[in-house]
Protein backbone atom coordinates (compact mmCIF):
# COMPACT_ATOMS: atom_id res chain seq x y z
CA UNK A 1 0.00 0.00 0.00
CA UNK A 2 1.18 3.26 -1.13
CA UNK A 3 1.94 5.86 1.86
CA UNK A 4 1.43 9.43 0.05
CA UNK A 5 2.77 12.79 1.51
CA UNK A 6 0.35 15.42 2.54
CA UNK A 7 0.36 17.48 -1.20
CA UNK A 8 -0.16 14.12 -2.95
CA UNK A 9 -3.28 13.72 -0.77
CA UNK A 10 -3.95 17.19 -1.83
CA UNK A 11 -3.26 16.29 -5.52
CA UNK A 12 -5.38 13.25 -5.29
CA UNK A 13 -8.55 15.24 -3.96
CA UNK A 14 -8.25 17.42 -6.49
CA UNK A 15 -7.67 14.96 -8.94
CA UNK A 16 -11.12 12.98 -8.38
CA UNK A 17 -13.34 16.33 -7.96
CA UNK A 18 -12.21 16.85 -11.24
CA UNK A 19 -12.23 13.58 -13.20
CA UNK A 20 -15.31 11.96 -11.25
CA UNK A 21 -17.20 15.91 -11.80
CA UNK A 22 -17.89 16.19 -8.14
CA UNK A 23 -17.99 19.15 -5.73
CA UNK A 24 -15.43 19.46 -2.88
CA UNK A 25 -18.48 18.71 -0.47
CA UNK A 26 -19.44 15.88 -2.12
CA UNK A 27 -15.73 14.59 -1.11
CA UNK A 28 -16.23 15.66 1.95
CA UNK A 29 -19.59 14.03 2.72
CA UNK A 30 -17.90 10.40 1.34
CA UNK A 31 -16.05 10.92 4.11
CA UNK A 32 -18.23 11.94 6.86
CA UNK A 33 -20.41 8.80 5.60
CA UNK A 34 -17.37 6.41 6.06
CA UNK A 35 -16.62 7.54 9.37
CA UNK A 36 -20.09 7.14 10.08
CA UNK A 37 -20.50 3.33 9.01
CA UNK A 38 -17.35 2.69 10.98
CA UNK A 39 -18.93 4.17 14.49
CA UNK A 40 -22.22 3.04 14.02
CA UNK A 41 -21.13 -0.40 12.79
CA UNK A 42 -19.63 -0.83 16.19
CA UNK A 43 -22.14 1.01 18.27
CA UNK A 44 -25.40 0.36 16.50
CA UNK A 45 -27.62 2.83 18.20
CA UNK A 46 -26.10 2.39 21.18
CA UNK A 47 -27.10 5.54 23.64
CA UNK A 48 -23.81 6.64 24.53
CA UNK A 49 -22.16 10.57 24.51
CA UNK A 50 -20.64 11.47 21.49
CA UNK A 51 -18.81 14.13 21.64
CA UNK A 52 -17.43 16.25 18.61
CA UNK A 53 -14.51 18.32 18.63
CA UNK A 54 -14.28 19.98 15.26
CA UNK A 55 -11.32 22.69 13.54
CA UNK A 56 -12.95 25.49 11.34
CA UNK A 57 -10.63 23.58 8.33
CA UNK A 58 -11.91 20.78 6.17
CA UNK A 59 -10.92 18.16 8.71
CA UNK A 60 -13.50 20.07 11.09
CA UNK A 61 -15.83 20.00 8.48
CA UNK A 62 -15.41 16.22 8.21
CA UNK A 63 -16.65 16.29 11.68
CA UNK A 64 -19.37 18.88 11.06
CA UNK A 65 -20.90 16.71 8.40
CA UNK A 66 -20.23 13.31 10.84
CA UNK A 67 -22.30 15.47 13.07
CA UNK A 68 -25.36 15.69 10.98
CA UNK A 69 -25.22 11.76 10.59
CA UNK A 70 -25.30 10.51 13.92
CA UNK A 71 -27.84 13.30 15.04
CA UNK A 72 -30.02 11.86 11.64
CA UNK A 73 -29.64 7.86 13.20
CA UNK A 74 -30.22 9.21 16.86
CA UNK A 75 -27.08 9.37 18.76
CA UNK A 76 -26.83 11.64 21.72
CA UNK A 77 -24.30 14.36 20.35
CA UNK A 78 -22.62 17.16 21.54
CA UNK A 79 -20.99 19.58 18.57
CA UNK A 80 -17.89 21.93 19.64
CA UNK A 81 -16.33 24.11 16.93
CA UNK A 82 -12.40 25.20 18.08
CA UNK A 83 -12.56 28.55 16.65
CA UNK A 84 -8.75 28.82 16.37
CA UNK A 85 -8.44 31.37 13.51
CA UNK A 86 -10.93 33.98 11.63
CA UNK A 87 -10.19 31.82 8.12
CA UNK A 88 -12.40 29.17 7.82
CA UNK A 89 -13.03 26.68 4.70
CA UNK A 90 -15.64 26.84 2.46
CA UNK A 91 -16.93 23.12 2.87
CA UNK A 92 -16.64 23.84 6.70
CA UNK A 93 -19.15 26.60 6.34
CA UNK A 94 -21.35 24.48 3.68
CA UNK A 95 -21.64 21.81 6.79
CA UNK A 96 -22.10 24.21 9.19
CA UNK A 97 -25.26 25.51 7.67
CA UNK A 98 -25.85 22.02 7.11
CA UNK A 99 -26.10 21.55 10.86
CA UNK A 100 -27.73 24.44 11.86
CA UNK A 101 -30.60 23.66 9.58
CA UNK A 102 -31.28 20.10 11.58
CA UNK A 103 -31.61 22.58 15.02
CA UNK A 104 -28.72 21.56 16.20
CA UNK A 105 -26.21 24.44 17.34
CA UNK A 106 -22.50 23.97 17.99
CA UNK A 107 -20.88 25.64 21.10
CA UNK A 108 -17.90 27.55 19.77
CA UNK A 109 -15.09 27.29 22.09
CA UNK A 110 -12.42 30.31 21.90
CA UNK A 111 -9.15 31.07 24.21
CA UNK A 112 -11.64 32.70 26.48
CA UNK A 113 -14.28 29.76 27.01
CA UNK A 114 -13.86 27.44 30.17
CA UNK A 115 -13.28 23.91 28.29
CA UNK A 116 -16.60 21.30 28.10
CA UNK A 117 -16.71 18.31 30.99
CA UNK A 118 -15.59 15.15 28.93
CA UNK A 119 -16.16 12.39 31.47
CA UNK A 120 -14.33 8.64 30.53
CA UNK A 121 -17.48 7.00 29.64
CA UNK A 122 -17.89 9.25 26.33
CA UNK A 123 -16.82 8.97 23.07
CA UNK A 124 -14.56 11.79 21.74
CA UNK A 125 -14.27 12.77 17.82
CA UNK A 126 -11.30 14.32 17.38
CA UNK A 127 -11.90 16.50 13.88
CA UNK A 128 -9.34 19.63 15.13
CA UNK A 129 -6.55 20.03 12.80
CA UNK A 130 -6.12 17.55 9.40
CA UNK A 131 -3.06 16.63 7.39
CA UNK A 132 -2.47 20.72 7.01
CA UNK A 133 -1.21 21.59 9.82
CA UNK A 134 2.04 23.42 9.61
CA UNK A 135 2.17 25.79 12.85
CA UNK A 136 2.57 25.95 16.08
CA UNK A 137 -0.47 25.69 18.17
CA UNK A 138 -2.20 28.82 20.52
CA UNK A 139 -1.79 27.88 24.23
CA UNK A 140 -5.72 27.63 24.44
CA UNK A 141 -5.74 24.93 22.29
CA UNK A 142 -2.82 23.00 23.56
CA UNK A 143 -4.08 23.39 26.66
CA UNK A 144 -8.11 22.15 25.22
CA UNK A 145 -6.09 19.08 24.16
CA UNK A 146 -4.56 18.40 27.22
CA UNK A 147 -7.95 18.71 28.49
CA UNK A 148 -9.15 15.74 26.26
CA UNK A 149 -6.11 13.56 26.82
CA UNK A 150 -6.69 13.89 30.39
CA UNK A 151 -10.49 12.62 30.16
CA UNK A 152 -9.60 9.12 29.81
CA UNK A 153 -12.35 8.85 27.51
CA UNK A 154 -11.80 6.89 23.95
CA UNK A 155 -10.86 8.99 21.20
CA UNK A 156 -11.60 8.39 18.06
CA UNK A 157 -9.03 10.83 15.50
CA UNK A 158 -9.93 11.97 11.40
CA UNK A 159 -7.08 11.07 9.70
CA UNK A 160 -4.50 11.75 12.10
CA UNK A 161 -4.27 13.01 15.67
CA UNK A 162 -4.71 16.81 15.50
CA UNK A 163 -1.18 18.55 16.56
CA UNK A 164 0.53 16.41 14.61
CA UNK A 165 2.37 17.62 11.83
CA UNK A 166 2.81 15.33 8.73
CA UNK A 167 6.68 15.90 8.12
CA UNK A 168 8.13 16.86 11.25
CA UNK A 169 8.11 16.05 15.07
CA UNK A 170 5.67 18.31 17.35
CA UNK A 171 6.98 21.24 18.87
CA UNK A 172 5.05 20.65 22.08
CA UNK A 173 4.39 16.86 22.48
CA UNK A 174 1.74 17.90 25.28
CA UNK A 175 -0.49 19.63 22.31
CA UNK A 176 -1.51 16.44 20.67
CA UNK A 177 -4.00 14.45 20.58
CA UNK A 178 -3.15 10.52 22.11
CA UNK A 179 -5.93 8.88 20.42
CA UNK A 180 -7.35 5.48 20.96
CA UNK A 181 -8.10 4.81 17.86
CA UNK A 182 -7.50 6.76 14.16
CA UNK A 183 -9.21 6.41 10.87
CA UNK A 184 -7.05 7.84 8.16
CA UNK A 185 -8.72 8.27 4.71
CA UNK A 186 -8.03 6.34 1.87
CA UNK A 187 -4.11 5.97 2.82
CA UNK A 188 -2.43 5.63 6.34
CA UNK A 189 0.42 8.12 7.11
CA UNK A 190 4.08 7.85 7.31
CA UNK A 191 4.12 9.44 10.83
CA UNK A 192 2.13 6.12 12.30
CA UNK A 193 5.28 3.80 11.76
CA UNK A 194 7.88 6.14 12.94
CA UNK A 195 8.84 5.56 17.02
CA UNK A 196 8.74 9.40 17.72
CA UNK A 197 5.26 10.12 15.92
CA UNK A 198 3.47 6.56 16.32
CA UNK A 199 3.09 7.31 19.80
CA UNK A 200 -0.19 9.09 19.70
CA UNK A 201 -2.23 6.73 18.34
CA UNK A 202 -2.84 3.42 19.65
CA UNK A 203 -4.60 1.73 16.17
CA UNK A 204 -5.06 3.18 13.11
CA UNK A 205 -7.70 1.99 10.35
CA UNK A 206 -7.93 3.17 6.84
CA UNK A 207 -11.28 3.73 5.35
CA UNK A 208 -11.97 4.23 1.56
CA UNK A 209 -13.89 7.61 0.34
CA UNK A 210 -13.37 6.61 -3.36
CA UNK A 211 -10.33 8.82 -4.60
CA UNK A 212 -9.27 7.90 -7.64
CA UNK A 213 -7.67 4.96 -8.53
CA UNK A 214 -5.94 6.22 -11.10
CA UNK A 215 -3.91 8.90 -9.69
CA UNK A 216 -3.68 6.65 -6.30
CA UNK A 217 -2.37 3.95 -8.89
CA UNK A 218 0.28 6.39 -11.16
CA UNK A 219 1.48 8.20 -8.88
CA UNK A 220 4.81 7.07 -7.32
CA UNK A 221 5.74 7.51 -3.73
CA UNK A 222 8.71 7.15 -1.19
CA UNK A 223 7.29 4.92 1.23
CA UNK A 224 5.15 1.55 0.82
CA UNK A 225 3.63 -0.28 3.46
CA UNK A 226 4.25 -3.97 3.20
CA UNK A 227 1.41 -6.14 4.21
CA UNK A 228 0.05 -9.71 2.80
CA UNK A 229 -1.22 -8.61 -0.33
CA UNK A 230 2.62 -6.63 -1.61
CA UNK A 231 4.45 -9.95 -0.16
CA UNK A 232 2.58 -12.57 -1.84
CA UNK A 233 3.84 -11.76 -5.69
CA UNK A 234 7.37 -11.67 -3.97
CA UNK A 235 6.95 -15.44 -2.86
CA UNK A 236 8.52 -18.27 -5.23
CA UNK A 237 6.56 -21.72 -3.96
CA UNK A 238 8.86 -24.48 -4.14
CA UNK A 239 9.06 -26.78 -7.83
CA UNK A 240 8.04 -30.83 -6.87
CA UNK A 241 11.08 -31.79 -8.26
CA UNK A 242 13.75 -30.20 -6.79
CA UNK A 243 16.41 -30.90 -4.62
CA UNK A 244 18.56 -29.07 -1.83
CA UNK A 245 20.94 -28.06 -4.11
CA UNK A 246 18.52 -25.97 -5.97
CA UNK A 247 17.75 -23.78 -2.80
CA UNK A 248 21.21 -22.43 -3.01
CA UNK A 249 23.89 -23.05 0.10
CA UNK A 250 24.33 -20.10 2.82
CA UNK A 251 27.35 -19.60 4.82
CA UNK A 252 27.13 -17.80 7.99
CA UNK A 253 30.16 -16.39 9.72
CA UNK A 254 30.58 -15.22 12.95
CA UNK A 255 30.63 -15.98 16.81
CA UNK A 256 33.51 -15.54 19.57
CA UNK A 257 34.28 -17.06 22.88
CA UNK A 258 30.77 -17.12 24.73
CA UNK A 259 28.86 -16.03 21.36
CA UNK A 260 28.84 -18.60 19.39
CA UNK A 261 24.75 -19.27 20.22
CA UNK A 262 24.20 -15.48 17.47
CA UNK A 263 25.67 -17.94 14.63
CA UNK A 264 23.51 -21.07 15.73
CA UNK A 265 20.14 -18.50 15.86
CA UNK A 266 21.17 -17.53 12.17
CA UNK A 267 21.95 -21.22 11.03
CA UNK A 268 19.03 -21.98 12.18
CA UNK A 269 16.73 -19.53 11.29
CA UNK A 270 18.57 -19.44 7.35
CA UNK A 271 17.52 -23.46 6.99
CA UNK A 272 14.16 -22.56 8.39
CA UNK A 273 13.15 -20.31 6.01
CA UNK A 274 14.43 -22.50 3.15
CA UNK A 275 17.92 -22.54 2.45
CA UNK A 276 19.18 -25.68 0.72
CA UNK A 277 22.35 -26.19 2.93
CA UNK A 278 23.85 -24.34 5.24
CA UNK A 279 27.28 -23.63 6.55
CA UNK A 280 28.68 -21.91 9.71
CA UNK A 281 31.86 -20.37 9.98
CA UNK A 282 33.41 -20.03 13.45
CA UNK A 283 35.91 -20.33 15.78
CA UNK A 284 37.13 -23.57 16.90
CA UNK A 285 35.32 -23.05 20.11
CA UNK A 286 32.17 -23.22 18.46
CA UNK A 287 32.52 -26.46 16.65
CA UNK A 288 31.36 -29.32 19.44
CA UNK A 289 28.18 -26.59 20.11
CA UNK A 290 27.14 -26.35 16.67
CA UNK A 291 27.44 -30.16 15.82
CA UNK A 292 25.38 -30.89 18.56
CA UNK A 293 22.90 -28.34 18.91
CA UNK A 294 22.00 -28.03 14.64
CA UNK A 295 22.94 -31.16 13.08
CA UNK A 296 21.52 -29.74 10.22
CA UNK A 297 24.15 -27.64 9.47
CA UNK A 298 27.75 -28.16 8.54
CA UNK A 299 30.42 -25.99 10.37
CA UNK A 300 33.97 -25.03 9.26
CA UNK A 301 36.50 -23.86 11.80
CA UNK A 302 39.00 -20.59 11.91
CA UNK A 303 42.47 -21.83 13.79
CA UNK A 304 41.44 -20.01 16.42
CA UNK A 305 40.16 -21.21 19.34
CA UNK A 306 38.50 -18.28 20.29
CA UNK A 307 37.61 -15.73 17.81
CA UNK A 308 37.75 -15.29 13.99
CA UNK A 309 41.43 -14.95 12.45
CA UNK A 310 40.81 -15.70 9.10
CA UNK A 311 38.06 -16.59 7.03
CA UNK A 312 38.77 -19.42 4.49
CA UNK A 313 35.61 -20.63 2.94
CA UNK A 314 37.06 -23.42 0.09
CA UNK A 315 34.47 -22.70 -1.50
CA UNK A 316 31.55 -20.18 -3.07
CA UNK A 317 28.65 -20.33 -1.77
CA UNK A 318 25.31 -18.35 -2.67
CA UNK A 319 25.41 -15.80 -0.05
CA UNK A 320 27.24 -15.21 2.74
CA UNK A 321 25.70 -13.61 6.52
CA UNK A 322 28.58 -12.26 8.43
CA UNK A 323 28.84 -10.47 11.49
CA UNK A 324 26.11 -12.05 14.48
CA UNK A 325 29.16 -12.31 17.74
CA UNK A 326 32.03 -11.82 16.07
CA UNK A 327 33.71 -9.42 17.88
CA UNK A 328 35.85 -6.49 16.75
CA UNK A 329 39.18 -7.13 17.85
CA UNK A 330 42.14 -6.03 15.75
CA UNK A 331 42.75 -9.59 13.94
CA UNK A 332 38.99 -10.24 13.41
CA UNK A 333 38.65 -6.53 11.90
CA UNK A 334 41.81 -7.74 9.66
CA UNK A 335 40.19 -10.96 8.61
CA UNK A 336 36.91 -9.22 8.05
CA UNK A 337 38.64 -6.49 5.89
CA UNK A 338 40.71 -8.92 3.61
CA UNK A 339 36.85 -10.78 3.48
CA UNK A 340 35.69 -8.16 1.54
CA UNK A 341 38.33 -7.70 -0.73
CA UNK A 342 37.73 -10.82 -2.13
CA UNK A 343 34.46 -11.92 -1.29
CA UNK A 344 32.63 -13.36 -4.84
CA UNK A 345 28.98 -14.13 -3.79
CA UNK A 346 25.57 -11.42 -1.93
CA UNK A 347 26.32 -10.59 1.73
CA UNK A 348 24.07 -9.60 4.65
CA UNK A 349 26.21 -7.76 7.14
CA UNK A 350 24.86 -7.46 11.02
CA UNK A 351 25.97 -7.00 14.23
CA UNK A 352 29.81 -6.54 15.03
CA UNK A 353 30.39 -6.48 10.75
CA UNK A 354 28.39 -3.59 11.04
CA UNK A 355 30.67 -2.09 14.04
CA UNK A 356 33.42 -2.47 12.21
CA UNK A 357 32.33 -0.72 9.14
CA UNK A 358 31.17 1.96 11.48
CA UNK A 359 34.63 2.65 13.00
CA UNK A 360 36.48 1.53 9.66
CA UNK A 361 34.40 3.39 6.88
CA UNK A 362 37.20 2.73 4.23
CA UNK A 363 35.90 -0.64 4.56
CA UNK A 364 32.95 0.43 3.04
CA UNK A 365 34.20 0.56 -0.53
CA UNK A 366 35.14 -2.79 -0.72
CA UNK A 367 31.32 -4.14 0.36
CA UNK A 368 29.67 -5.88 -2.51
CA UNK A 369 27.40 -3.53 -4.31
CA UNK A 370 23.87 -4.26 -3.53
CA UNK A 371 24.72 -6.14 0.13
CA UNK A 372 21.84 -5.94 3.20
CA UNK A 373 23.11 -4.11 6.22
CA UNK A 374 20.77 -4.91 8.88
CA UNK A 375 21.46 -2.40 12.02
CA UNK A 376 19.74 -1.93 15.13
CA UNK A 377 19.32 1.67 16.27
CA UNK A 378 22.59 2.25 18.09
CA UNK A 379 24.25 0.46 14.65
CA UNK A 380 22.54 2.50 12.45
CA UNK A 381 23.60 5.80 14.18
CA UNK A 382 26.89 4.05 14.49
CA UNK A 383 26.74 4.07 10.57
CA UNK A 384 25.13 7.23 9.79
CA UNK A 385 25.92 9.72 12.32
CA UNK A 386 23.64 11.12 15.00
CA UNK A 387 19.87 12.53 13.31
CA UNK A 388 17.62 15.41 14.76
CA UNK A 389 14.12 13.25 14.31
CA UNK A 390 13.13 10.23 12.70
CA UNK A 391 12.69 12.13 9.43
CA UNK A 392 16.34 13.35 9.40
CA UNK A 393 17.24 9.53 10.27
CA UNK A 394 15.28 8.66 7.19
CA UNK A 395 16.97 11.16 5.16
CA UNK A 396 20.40 10.19 6.29
CA UNK A 397 19.87 6.41 5.83
CA UNK A 398 18.66 6.81 2.00
CA UNK A 399 21.70 9.20 1.17
CA UNK A 400 23.79 6.46 3.07
CA UNK A 401 22.29 3.98 0.59
CA UNK A 402 22.55 5.79 -2.14
CA UNK A 403 26.40 6.35 -1.31
CA UNK A 404 27.17 2.84 -0.75
CA UNK A 405 24.72 0.98 -3.21
CA UNK A 406 23.42 -1.13 -0.22
CA UNK A 407 20.61 -2.38 1.21
CA UNK A 408 19.46 -0.44 5.33
CA UNK A 409 16.91 -2.47 7.04
CA UNK A 410 16.12 -0.58 10.28
CA UNK A 411 15.10 -2.52 12.57
CA UNK A 412 12.29 -1.35 14.82
CA UNK A 413 8.19 -2.09 15.54
CA UNK A 414 7.86 -1.39 12.31
CA UNK A 415 10.89 -1.96 10.40
CA UNK A 416 11.59 -0.06 7.37
CA UNK A 417 14.07 -1.37 4.29
CA UNK A 418 15.26 1.72 2.56
CA UNK A 419 17.00 0.75 -1.06
CA UNK A 420 18.45 4.15 -3.03
CA UNK A 421 15.12 6.93 -2.52
CA UNK A 422 12.79 4.04 -1.61
CA UNK A 423 11.41 3.14 1.68
CA UNK A 424 9.34 0.23 2.36
CA UNK A 425 7.56 -0.50 6.12
CA UNK A 426 6.79 -3.39 7.75
CA UNK A 427 3.61 -3.93 9.24
CA UNK A 428 3.98 -7.78 11.39
CA UNK A 429 5.63 -8.20 14.31
CA UNK A 430 5.22 -6.90 18.22
CA UNK A 431 6.97 -5.88 21.35
CA UNK A 432 7.43 -9.56 22.05
CA UNK A 433 10.35 -10.03 19.46
CA UNK A 434 12.31 -7.11 21.53
CA UNK A 435 14.83 -9.98 22.77
CA UNK A 436 17.95 -11.09 22.62
CA UNK A 437 18.85 -13.27 19.39
CA UNK A 438 15.81 -11.93 17.40
CA UNK A 439 18.13 -10.03 15.18
CA UNK A 440 20.70 -12.91 15.08
CA UNK A 441 16.81 -14.37 13.57
CA UNK A 442 16.36 -11.48 10.96
CA UNK A 443 19.81 -12.06 9.52
CA UNK A 444 19.89 -15.96 8.72
CA UNK A 445 16.38 -15.51 7.54
CA UNK A 446 17.53 -13.32 4.61
CA UNK A 447 20.56 -14.68 4.30
CA UNK A 448 18.73 -18.17 3.71
CA UNK A 449 16.12 -16.16 1.28
CA UNK A 450 18.92 -14.81 -1.30
CA UNK A 451 20.24 -18.32 -1.31
CA UNK A 452 16.82 -20.00 -2.50
CA UNK A 453 17.04 -16.94 -5.21
CA UNK A 454 15.20 -14.44 -3.89
CA UNK A 455 16.94 -10.57 -5.56
CA UNK A 456 18.75 -8.79 -1.80
CA UNK A 457 15.84 -6.24 -2.01
CA UNK A 458 13.08 -8.90 -2.10
CA UNK A 459 14.61 -11.11 -0.03
CA UNK A 460 14.85 -8.27 3.13
CA UNK A 461 11.64 -7.08 2.43
CA UNK A 462 10.28 -10.21 2.56
CA UNK A 463 12.21 -11.49 5.69
CA UNK A 464 11.48 -8.79 7.22
CA UNK A 465 7.62 -9.26 7.00
CA UNK A 466 8.17 -13.36 7.68
CA UNK A 467 10.64 -12.51 10.90
CA UNK A 468 7.25 -10.25 12.11
CA UNK A 469 4.63 -12.91 11.12
CA UNK A 470 6.67 -15.44 12.93
CA UNK A 471 6.62 -13.25 15.62
CA UNK A 472 3.19 -12.86 16.01
CA UNK A 473 2.13 -16.57 15.51
CA UNK A 474 4.87 -17.27 17.97
CA UNK A 475 3.19 -14.55 21.20
CA UNK A 476 0.11 -16.14 20.45
CA UNK A 477 1.36 -19.12 22.53
CA UNK A 478 4.37 -17.34 24.93
CA UNK A 479 2.95 -14.11 25.57
CA UNK A 480 5.33 -11.07 24.92
CA UNK A 481 7.30 -11.32 27.95
CA UNK A 482 8.18 -14.62 27.31
CA UNK A 483 9.00 -14.95 23.24
CA UNK A 484 12.56 -15.86 22.91
CA UNK A 485 14.32 -15.61 19.75
CA UNK A 486 14.15 -19.80 19.19
CA UNK A 487 10.68 -19.51 19.67
CA UNK A 488 10.67 -17.05 16.34
CA UNK A 489 12.62 -19.25 14.64
CA UNK A 490 10.12 -22.31 15.57
CA UNK A 491 7.19 -20.41 13.77
CA UNK A 492 9.10 -19.35 10.25
CA UNK A 493 7.06 -22.49 9.38
CA UNK A 494 3.63 -21.64 10.93
CA UNK A 495 3.99 -17.72 8.92
CA UNK A 496 4.48 -19.45 5.79
CA UNK A 497 1.18 -20.90 6.31
CA UNK A 498 -0.29 -18.22 7.47
CA UNK A 499 1.06 -16.23 4.25
CA UNK A 500 -1.13 -18.47 1.88
CA UNK A 501 -4.08 -18.69 4.51
CA UNK A 502 -7.23 -16.72 2.52
CA UNK A 503 -8.32 -13.71 4.46
CA UNK A 504 -11.41 -13.88 6.52
CA UNK A 505 -14.83 -12.27 5.18
CA UNK A 506 -15.50 -8.62 6.64
CA UNK A 507 -19.33 -7.74 7.85
CA UNK A 508 -19.32 -3.97 8.08
CA UNK A 509 -23.42 -2.51 8.35
CA UNK A 510 -23.81 0.64 6.17
CA UNK A 511 -25.80 3.37 5.74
Amino acid sequence: MKIFTASQIYDADKFTISKQQIKSDDLMERAATALFNWIHSRLNGAQVNIKLFCGIGNNGGDGIALARLLQEHGYSISVFVVNYSEKRSKDFLINLDRLKDRKLWPEFLDSDCSFPDINQNDIIVDAIFGIGLNRKLDDWVGNLIKHINVSNAFVLSVDIPSGLPMDSNPSDSSYVIRASHVLSFQVPKLIFFLPETGIYQNQWEVLDIGLDPEYLNSTNTEYQLIGKNEILPLYRPRLKFSHKGNYGHAVIIGGSYGKIGAVQLACSACLSVGSGLVTAYVPECGYNALQTALPEAMVLTDDEDDSITKINVPFVPSVYGIGMGMGTEEKTIKAFGTFLKNVESPLVIDADGLNILAKHPSLLKDVPKGSVLTPHPKELQRLIGEWEDDFDKLNKAKDFSVKNNCILVIKGAHSIVIHAEKGYINNTGNPGMATAGSGDVLTGMITGLISQGYSPLNAAIFGVYLHGMAGDVGVMDFGYEALKATEIINNIGKAYIELLRPPKPENVKEV
